[in-house]
This record gives C-alpha cells, sequence and structure tokens, in this order.
C-alpha cells in the first residue's frame, strides 16, 4: 500500500484530493497539511511514497522548490504536482527535476488517480502543453514564447531596455512586440494586457 502525502491550502481541494486517495485500496493517506516546505521536514522523519502537491501553497510557498529537495534528499519519494496555474515556466521547471509528475486540477478524478499510479510505478507524466486560456480576443496559445518571455520580464521590475539587452535583441523590438500583443488581443493599453495575464495565472509571480 502506497503511503501518500497531500499538501494543499484550500480546505474544498485538500477534501477532494483525500476522497481520491481514500476511495482507493492501495493508497494510504499519511497526511494532509498546507505548506511545501513543511513536506521537507515531513519526508524527513516520515516513509512518504507519492507527495501529491500543489504548485502554491500556504505564504505562497513554492511546491516545485519543496519537490526539488525531496526528490534529492529522498529519492524513492515520488513528487506529483497538481496545480490550477498555467504559467508555462510551471511546466518547464517540473520537467526539469523539481517533479515526477505534473497534472492539472481541472483534469477530473479519474485522470488523476491515473496519474498517481502511474507516478508511482516510475513514469514521469507530464501534460504535452499547457492549456491555452482566453485573453479577449485571442488565446494564450497565440502569442509566442518569446513575446510571453517579455511580458514576463516587464511583470517582474524590468524595463524594454533592460528586456532588450537580457534578450538580445532592440529596445523598439521589445516595444514592438508589446503593441501587437495589446492590438491581437484588443486590449486598450499595456496595463490591461498585464492584468489578464495574472488574474488568469498565465503569469505567477508571487511564488515564494
Amino acid at each position: 500500500m502506497a503511503r501518500i502525502l497531500i499538501v494543499e491550502d484550500q480546505k474544498i481541494m485538500q477534501k477532494y484530493f483525500e476522497f481520491i486517495i481514500l476511495q482507493d485500496p492501495d493508497l494510504k493517506l499519511v497526511d494532509t497539511i498546507s505548506d511545501a516546505r513543511e513536506a521537507v521536514k515531513i519526508c524527513n522523519y516520515s516513509v512518504i511514497d507519492l507527495v501529491l502537491m500543489d504548485m502554491q501553497t500556504f505564504h505562497n510557498h513554492d511546491g516545485l522548490s519543496a519537490g526539488k529537495a525531496i526528490r534529492e534528499e529522498h529519492p524513492g519519494t515520488k513528487v506529483l504536482i497538481v496545480t490550477s496555474l498555467i504559467d508555462p515556466k510551471v511546466l518547464e521547471r517540473a520537467k526539469t527535476g523539481c517533479a515526477d509528475s505534473l497534472w492539472y486540477k481541472d483534469h477530473g478524478e479519474d485522470e488523476i488517480r491515473d496519474v498517481i499510479h502511474r507516478t508511482l510505478n516510475g513514469e514521469h507524466v507530464f501534460p504535452d502543453v499547457t492549456p491555452d486560456i482566453e485573453l479577449n480576443w485571442i488565446t494564450s496559445g497565440e502569442i509566442s514564447p518569446r513575446q510571453l518571455e517579455m511580458l514576463r520580464l516587464y511583470i517582474c521590475g524590468m524595463s524594454y531596455s533592460e528586456i532588450a539587452k537580457k534578450m538580445n535583441c532592440t529596445t523598439s523590438g521589445v516595444r514592438w512586440n508589446f503593441q501587437e500583443m495589446i492590438a491581437k488581443a484588443g486590449y486598450n493599453c499595456k496595463e490591461d494586457l498585464i492584468a489578464a495575464a495574472l488574474e488568469s495565472k498565465l503569469i505567477v509571480t508571487t511564488l515564494k
């Protein structure tokens, strides 16, 4: 029987994940906690086969940072991130050693249970791409990865000139890309684009 630790700060999602685990005779619920950093400590003194962890936990603590620490310190413990954050950086980080698998919360109970078992059996299960979300007139898939990175860097506090230097292009090129994103999506200004990206969780900057 596989021993499962749930890490989730929303009560309704805690109950949902507990239901999935408790309905499966091959899984045993060890504990449910709300803080990713606490999960690292629990794995130091308890035998955990799989940590089912949200990406953004209590105090905005980062599930992937905790996942990386758990995998490094306890190679026998699997880490499955289940998240509603569609920021492509989340999936990218998960694939580079921070998790054994990642899946999205809205994919349903049966899919999540299947990913749990596949991960326990040694598979690495990841979506092929992040879900598209609507940004007014367009979907997020219509914004190029390069434009999305420019938007992310601007939201993180970089100026157009700093973005240009980091991305090896001109300041006018950065400005043109922002103008194209704003026009394509049908927003009135850059601030509307930024607000939509943050509200939809297309870009996440609050993790610690």
